[in-house]
């Protein structure tokens, strides 16, 4: 048996016989470079990919939150702000107020008073009266009370007045009230102030603007009164 002999190259040395089978036609193919897949479908697949992770991740983040928000304990309720104010609770009864005859010209003061008062003094809201109620006026619970007309108060040298928006008041400390009355006006005006309300002076402001636009100045006004 004849054994394959080496074949020789160009410069005359030998290199290893090809010992692979002949094709049965005699023909042999040559083995061609290794074919590279599309570069096309390579972008469509990384593309793909990295579509997947965008969507992903936004999904998993939402899914974190709502695990962590069911996780977590409820947060009480706020409580209510210690500045809030609430309005004054008070009675819508009638209060009882006297009412004397008044001679023609301070009824007619009193009625223009009484048209200027407000319906509402600070944080009081105004309540009905049990009698004259085209010169008196209640306010609040406990109830102050503002009367237009009387007798104006003798005032002695000694005792103290106070001016508040361009009125002069006279006070006078009652058990359960402060009584300041007007000494500077045509028309006496009377203000209860309940001692439950500080600074009764403060509640005299809006009577005392209310005054102004409608009782005339008049009568012997105190030294104290003089600006």
């Amino acid at each position: 048996m004849t054994t394959p002999s080496a074949a020789l190259d160009d410069d005359g040395k030998g290199k290893p016989a090809d010992t692979s089978p002949e094709p049965a036609d005699g023909t042999r193919a040559d083995a061609g470079p290794a074919v590279d897949a599309p570069a096309g479908r390579d972008r469509t697949v990384r593309g793909a990919a990295l579509l997947a992770t965008v969507i992903a991740l936004p999904v998993t983040l939402l899914v974190a939150v709502l695990a962590f928000t069911k996780l977590a304990p409820d947060t009480p309720a706020a409580a209510p702000s210690p500045s809030a104010s609430t309005a004054r609770a008070q009675s819508s009864a009638p209060v009882e107020m006297a009412a004397p005859a008044l001679a023609e010209r301070p009824a007619t003061v009193c009625r223009a008073l009484l048209s200027q008062l407000p319906p509402t003094i600070r944080d009081l809201t105004q309540r009905p009266v049990t009698a004259g109620p085209e010169q008196n006026a209640a306010y609040g619970d406990p109830a102050l009370t503002v009367a237009c007309g009387g007798t104006e108060p003798a005032i002695p040298a000694t005792d103290e007045v106070w001016v508040v928006n361009r009125v002069c008041w006279h006070p006078v400390e009652e058990t359960d009230v402060t009584v300041l009355t007007t000494v500077d006006r045509e028309t006496p005006v009377t203000l209860r102030v309940p001692r439950s309300y500080p600074q009764p002076l403060q509640w005299a402001a809006p009577i005392s603007s209310a005054i102004v636009a409608s009782v005339p100045s008049g009568g012997a006004i105190p030294a104290g009164c003089q600006g």
